[in-house]
């Protein structure tokens, strides 16, 4: 038998990355300044951190212009969705066998 943490996703054990795909999971698209102040981080932390999840093609990443303001949004993929809910059941199956495998 397997222990479930085999099931959790590496780029996802970086806690800024799991928090980008859990905030980019509750809305349709996100602006990139929003995002970076919600979870308090830097530009080039986010930015970084971006990078990594599109290469992976678990977030989708659009510029563009409001006015002549240049703006960056951001929308988890479907396969970011799907890979972010393996994960987060992972997690739970921890919690779970954790709980059953305790003596007491």
């Amino acid at each position: 038998m397997s222990h479930p943490r085999e099931a959790l996703d590496d780029l996802l054990q970086n806690s800024v990355r799991l928090s980008i795909m859990g905030a980019l999971s509750a809305a349709e698209e996100v602006e990139f300044a929003y995002l970076r102040d919600v979870l308090s981080v830097s530009d080039s932390v986010l930015s970084r951190q971006l990078s990594q999840l599109e290469d992976a093609g678990y977030v989708h990443i659009r510029k563009g212009y409001v006015g002549k303001r240049p703006r960056t949004w951001l929308a988890i993929t479907g396969l970011g969705q799907e890979v972010l809910a393996r994960h987060m059941h992972a997690l739970q199956e921890i919690v779970n066998f954790s709980a059953r495998s305790t003596p007491g």
